[in-house]
């Protein structure tokens, strides 16, 4: 069995269309390796789906499509906690941070693993800062009470000695997600402008992550990097 997740927060008249077309494509490719094949499409609400679905209406009902809205999951608290961080990308602004504060105390509770919780405290505070653009990620961890270092999972990581142990992995998984989203936002990018984003310091990622909300064209991306001199 393979699934095939798309995670749609942007209304594109396509999707459908891209959607069934890679996925039975690489199925295809892949046929010696799997036997049945699932779609998962994920929508923080249903007024993003492509408005006109009648030629797939019989792969929208079959058993093997699936139709996700964030916004009828119900209440963050009552659902897993992976399912209620992308709950939390849909949350009102005047809710959010309450949400947030309460998906950061139950992640110190019921995660153990601390480069796991780390993780994830990492990416609570990445949704923020999407969800506040007009807030510095200093801002919006002061706005959820966030001190990393007074966090369990820091302290368990940091006794443990394997803090500094990660540091590598943790640029190379800030860098990566960057790529996607420039990816996504605007095509490919090439080997020699991700190249100079991987050789860019955690403190330079994250001022990118903020900057790249502002950016409406690649060129935008170049000029940001030369004003760093990377």
């Amino acid at each position: 069995m393979i699934y095939f997740c798309e995670v749609q927060f942007q209304k594109d008249e396509r999707l459908y269309e891209r959607v069934f077309g890679e996925s039975f494509l690489y199925f295809y490719r892949q046929r010696e390796r799997f036997t049945d094949w699932q779609i998962v499409v994920i929508y923080p609400n249903c007024n993003l789906e492509q408005s006109n679905a009648h030629p797939y209406r019989s792969l929208l009902n079959c058993e093997q499509v699936h139709l996700v809205y964030l916004n009828e999951l119900g209440e963050i608290q009552q659902l897993p906690l992976g399912v209620a961080l992308m709950v939390l990308t849909t949350v009102e602004e005047t809710q959010a941070p309450e949400k947030a504060r309460y998906l950061l105390a139950r992640t110190q509770q019921q995660i153990a693993d601390p480069e796991a919780g780390r993780a994830i405290i990492e990416m609570i505070a990445t949704i923020m800062v999407y969800k506040f653009t007009n807030l510095s990620r200093k801002e919006v961890d002061a706005m959820l009470g966030l001190q990393l270092a007074d966090t369990r999972v820091y302290r368990e990581a940091k006794e443990e000695g394997r803090l500094e142990g990660r540091l590598e992995g943790r640029l190379e998984g800030e860098s990566a997600l960057i790529l996607r989203l420039l990816q996504r936002r605007f095509g490919a990018v090439d080997e020699v402008l991700a190249a100079r984003i991987q050789a860019l310091e955690i403190e330079q990622l994250e001022y990118l992550a903020e900057a790249l909300l502002d950016f409406t064209a690649l060129n935008d991306l170049v000029l940001w990097l030369n004003r760093y001199g990377v």
